[in-house]
């Protein structure tokens, strides 16, 4: 940590209004000596009683605070990870692809008001501080992150925010580290950090218990990879996932309950609530599979789990992460079309699909046709099926005739016997007797 005498200025501050930003303010001037801190808001889709409890916070802390608009920028970085159909061990990304879209807008704050450092309430055993400081640290200003820098606990926060009379609730009591955004709703810590323990529907509040009841169908239509529409109704991306969150939440779609290995090893578990990520993630998919060739869906699935990784790492303005998404564009030229997904009882399940650039015939794959097309037969197959698995069934003769031989050998008293130095009926050759008599 720098020494406060060799700091001065003022630090922005990614700020919330929970606890962890909030002991930060005082801290960056008692331990690090700044003149001056400001907190920055960034709207990636939280719910507003946040902001008012940031604004409150900030009033009270006599803090200098910005809220900055990245609603749109996000939502658009979501519709590239449906087009990537980009998972992490199974869940949709949100937290992790928010982050680099917070941090650049944090530091555009921060340039544009002059200040010397920059500063977050990530701990130092969690993925956040990397996500930042990947942004952050491609500038001139410099960075801080007082609750790893200084090894604090929720407990000691708590205390010293009592000490202090600073005005923090920790959400929840404290009891739960909840984190918010347009794509997701991740909730950690406490009770939760027992992986034996099975929650209770109170953790959730974007979906509703699964109950298997009133089943719904929603079309969601794709234009090269894009979602336009939903049930025929064009929309923009913020406000096509504002809605599937709703009407797929209502069905009790989109929830995770993990055991997540974090970028610096440690395992944790993790809770998360994704409805509408759940649908289009599910539609492009079945999508893609009527669209695209076998050898493209096969090449684009390594594509797209190495794009999921650099997107939970926040790598996403890394030279790699741009090649990815070139390929991906590549591909999503001929995905267009309607996806019929029917929401129930917790799942979204693809029901149909459609697509001008349908790489399909139903006269080829029927039943119901003698043919396939006008100059391949049935029959024709007959070869393929002939030489299909041939050099795997040479193989197993092979190794059959060869086990087989050294078995019988064994049995008779052959090669294996003699192998020793003994003749069949046990005397001694004398190849291996030293003696010179």
């Amino acid at each position: 940590m720098t020494e406060p005498d060799d700091i001065e200025g003022t630090v922005a501050l990614a700020f919330s209004g929970g606890l962890d930003t909030t002991v930060c303010v005082p801290l960056l001037k008692e331990e690090y000596g700044y003149d001056d801190v400001i907190g920055v808001t960034v709207d990636v889709g939280q719910p507003e009683a946040e902001f008012e409890e940031a604004e409150e916070t900030a009033e009270a802390l006599g803090l200098d605070h910005y809220v900055v608009d990245a609603k749109t920028e996000f939502a658009d970085l979501c519709m590239d990870a449906v087009k990537a159909n980009a998972t992490y061990q199974g869940y949709p990304l949100g937290t992790a692809l928010a982050r680099p879209v917070i941090a650049t807008a944090i530091l555009e704050v921060a340039e544009e008001q002059g200040c010397t450092a920059l500063a977050h309430g990530c701990t130092g055993k969690g993925n956040d501080q990397l996500r930042f400081e990947t942004v952050w640290r491609d500038s001139e200003l410099n960075v801080h992150a007082p609750v790893r820098e200084l090894g604090l606990t929720r407990e000691w926060e708590q205390e010293y925010a009592e000490e202090k009379d600073l005005p923090v609730e920790g959400g929840d009591g404290g009891r739960w580290s909840i984190d918010t955004n347009l794509w997701s709703r991740s909730v950690e810590g406490s009770e939760l950090e027992d992986p034996s323990h099975v929650p209770g529907d109170e953790i959730y509040d974007w979906t509703d218990s699964p109950s298997g009841e009133d089943a719904e169908l929603v079309d969601v239509e794709f234009e090269q990879g894009e979602v336009v529409a939903v049930d025929g109704e064009e929309l923009r991306p913020v406000e096509i996932i504002e809605q599937l969150n709703e009407q797929a939440g209502a069905h009790g779609i989109g929830r995770t309950d993990t055991m997540e290995d974090r970028m610096l090893g440690l395992k944790v578990r993790e809770n998360y609530e994704h409805p509408a990520a759940t649908v289009l993630l599910a539609a492009h998919e079945a999508l893609e599979g009527l669209v695209l060739t076998k050898e493209e869906r096969s090449f684009k699935t390594q594509i797209d789990q190495e794009w999921a990784e650099k997107g939970y790492q926040g790598l996403v303005k890394a030279p790699l992460f741009r090649a990815l998404e070139g390929f991906i564009e590549e591909t999503q030229t001929r995905v267009t079309g309607t996806v019929t997904v029917k929401l129930e009882g917790g799942q979204a399940r693809p029901v149909a699909r459609e697509s001008e650039y349908a790489c399909y015939a139903e006269g080829q794959a029927s039943f119901n046709t003698e043919a396939v097309t006008d100059d391949i037969e049935q029959a024709d197959a007959t070869g393929v099926a002939k030489y299909h698995g041939f050099q795997e069934r040479l193989a197993n003769k092979v190794s059959e005739a060869v086990d087989s031989a050294a078995a019988e050998a064994v049995t008779d008293g052959g090669p294996a016997s003699a192998a020793s130095g003994t003749s069949s009926d046990g005397a001694s050759d004398g190849s291996n007797d030293e003696s010179e008599e």
